[in-house]
């Protein structure tokens, strides 16, 4: 047996070199309609030959071809794997046009829970903010969520697109374009997932 190594109590291995060399990214990305979140890159219009990162990153999360807005990628696999866990109520923004008058009675139902495929959806904040559009604050990831939610009180989705992934937010960052998260950025987020198991 070779030598074992530690540092302030903790055991040194290989693994753990290699991920102290690779210099850990956080992106923010603003993602337009049409692209497809998946690292398949024979997939036409796939969001990593779209950004065209030089290194290998993945998304954290999923959002709908047909929606836009905030996505984070990265190639820390331990941050991924603790934001989507759905128990860790980690929330997320979104602001919605839909085809008919939002009014007290569809906020309401939805805020409260939707039964869809999947179940009972969690109670989730729902704010209207004009006629056609409201503001929707999950913690829940579902396969397109918002959409069935609308679709159960006969409202179609016009428009979706994600403002906030817990206290990241959009401001500022065009369409199509991303960044890097801010040091303070990812502290929080490092903070807010403190306690979050990294397997379900």
């Amino acid at each position: 047996m070779g030598d074992s190594v530690e540092v302030d109590g903790s055991l040194i291995t290989t693994a753990t070199t290699q991920k102290k060399k690779e210099k850990l990214v956080y992106i923010a990305f603003n993602k337009p309609v049409g692209i497809t979140v998946t690292t398949e890159e024979k997939i036409a219009g796939n969001i990593i030959s779209y950004i065209k990162y030089p290194k290998r990153i993945f998304p954290i999360g999923r959002l709908d071809k047909d929606s836009e807005g905030l996505i984070f990628l990265t190639n820390d696999g331990d941050i991924v794997n603790k934001i989507l866990r759905a128990g860790n109520n980690h929330p997320k923004e979104y602001i919605v046009k839909v085809n008919k008058p939002v009014d007290a009675y569809f906020t309401d139902r939805m805020a409260a829970g939707v039964r869809i495929k999947d179940g009972m959806t969690k109670p989730c904040i729902v704010k209207k903010i004009s006629t056609h559009t409201f503001r929707i604050i999950l913690t829940q990831g579902l396969n397109r969520q918002i959409r069935r939610m609308c679709e159960h009180f006969d409202y179609k989705v016009m428009s979706l697109q994600r403002t906030r992934i817990m206290n990241v937010k959009l401001d500022g960052l065009a369409l199509g374009k991303w960044r890097y998260l801010s040091e303070v950025e990812v502290k929080t987020i490092m903070e807010m997932i403190s306690d979050s198991s990294k397997t379900g």
